[in-house]
């Protein structure tokens, strides 16, 4: 029964057996194998999302597995259509934050879908709540009207596919999506079709002047999972593959000892099991842990356990003398106390503090991943792939200085720290 049903189902794709032969001898299928890697493609970091005969590393958006809605028939991941705007898709198990991402689709008579990345889950009730979306569709056949930012090629509601070429009804298309330091870029059979940038003046203006302004956490992720959209029409994707681009920089932590690394004051810092430790002495002052080095611009990673107080934080751009510090930190704190805003030290004090509905991300008592992009005037932090500042300063912009770690005073704070990675700008 349900080989015949995804036979009537395909129907509109002119042909499911023809349209496959043809499309394994484009001129965009280059190295003739479907849902196979070359030694080459290996070697340059490529894996397969799609083996081609289960469905295996998907499930449904918010859920454990694939659903009925989605079924392997001759090589192809196929949505049969049975979604809707709330439900359908499926997402990678795995998250991606800069990466490359191959794939090539054949969409029915009228049929449209699309592809999702940074895609978080969480609250948030679709793919598309957080999710920029590649847009598939058919141009010609669909039943209503497009716009522009509607059509192939897209970035849906965004930005406006050129010089693109797509495939008839029946065949299939080649699609490449390219995200490094939030650079995208929309590949279309071996034409870039849209350039942008996420988190821009241009990029956020247009977010306010379209439907993604009822959407707070729409594009703000550095990282998440790929989703494919079943919106209610039959869609086939195959040679589904990505490549991991993301660059953390250099390991400012070598998980043994505290080489490149300065303590200023009395404060206990060490390392143990592979992790850093900072904990509160008998003094029960302020105390520092810093790099040998200044950073200007650059994007730091790392993650941190709070136990016990947990009341800490990240200074940059900073100098201290004895335990003194002037700059700017990134609050590390116990939940309601602001981790992630950003706070200046012996000057105007808070610059930016976290909504209240915002205090939730901390996980309490948990590894948590913060990363901090400074550049120019310009401080983005994220707590566990959600924003949490964007801000903009110019006495920020004329700073230099040391990254620094902190120990508050009053005694019984211990914070552990691990993966400490810096990419300069």
């Amino acid at each position: 029964m349900k080989t015949q049903f995804l036979f009537m189902l395909l129907i509109p794709l002119l042909g499911l057996n023809s349209f496959i032969c043809n499309s394994q001898n484009s001129e965009f299928q280059q190295n003739n194998l479907i849902n196979q890697l070359t030694k080459k493609e290996i070697s340059e970091g490529w894996i397969l999302l799609f083996d081609g005969k289960t469905t295996s590393g998907w499930r449904n958006f918010r859920e454990d597995k694939v659903n009925e809605g989605w079924h392997v028939s001759d090589g192809s991941l196929v949505a049969l259509g049975k979604g809707g705007d709330l439900g359908g898709d499926i997402v990678t198990k795995k998250q991606f934050e800069d990466f490359e991402l191959y794939l090539e689709w054949a969409i029915s008579e009228g049929g449209n879908s699309g592809v999702f990345f940074h895609v978080l889950e969480g609250e948030y009730p679709t793919v598309y709540a957080t999710g920029p979306e590649y847009q598939v569709i058919d141009d010609e056949g669909f039943p209503e009207p497009l716009e522009e930012w509607q059509k192939a090629g897209a970035d849906y509601a965004m930005y406006n596919p050129t010089d693109k070429k797509i495939k008839p009804i029946g065949e299939f298309n080649a699609t490449s999506i390219r995200v490094i330091d939030g650079q995208v870029e929309y590949w279309l059979n071996g034409s870039k079709v849209v350039e942008y940038e996420l988190w821009s003046e241009d990029w956020k203006n247009r977010v306010q002047n379209s439907k993604w302004k009822n959407y707070p956490a729409y594009g703000l992720a550095r990282n998440g999972f790929i989703g494919l959209q079943d919106h209610g029409s039959v869609v086939m994707y195959r040679n589904i593959k990505v490549r991991d681009l993301t660059d953390k920089g250099i390991a400012l932590f070598n998980g043994k000892n505290l080489k490149g690394w300065r303590n200023h004051g009395t404060e206990n810092w060490y390392v143990e099991k592979g992790n850093m430790v900072c904990e509160s002495g008998p003094d029960k002052e302020y105390g520092y842990l810093s790099t040998e080095n200044e950073y200007k611009d650059f994007i730091l990673r790392l993650e941190f356990k709070q136990e016990a107080n947990g009341n800490s934080g990240v200074f940059f751009r900073s100098s201290i003398d004895g335990t003194k510090i002037t700059g700017w930190q990134v609050e590390v704190a116990p939940k309601g106390n602001d981790t992630g805003g950003i706070y200046e030290s012996y000057g105007r004090g808070w610059l930016y503090q976290i909504p209240e509905n915002r205090e939730h991300i901390l996980k309490v008592g948990e590894w948590n991943d913060l990363v901090i992009l400074v550049k120019a005037n310009r401080v983005m932090t994220w707590l566990n792939n959600e924003l949490m500042t964007d801000l903009k300063d110019d006495k920020i912009g004329g700073a230099n200085g040391v990254i620094a770690l902190q120990i508050h005073e009053g005694g019984g704070i211990k914070v552990k720290w691990k993966n400490i990675f810096i990419k300069e700008l």
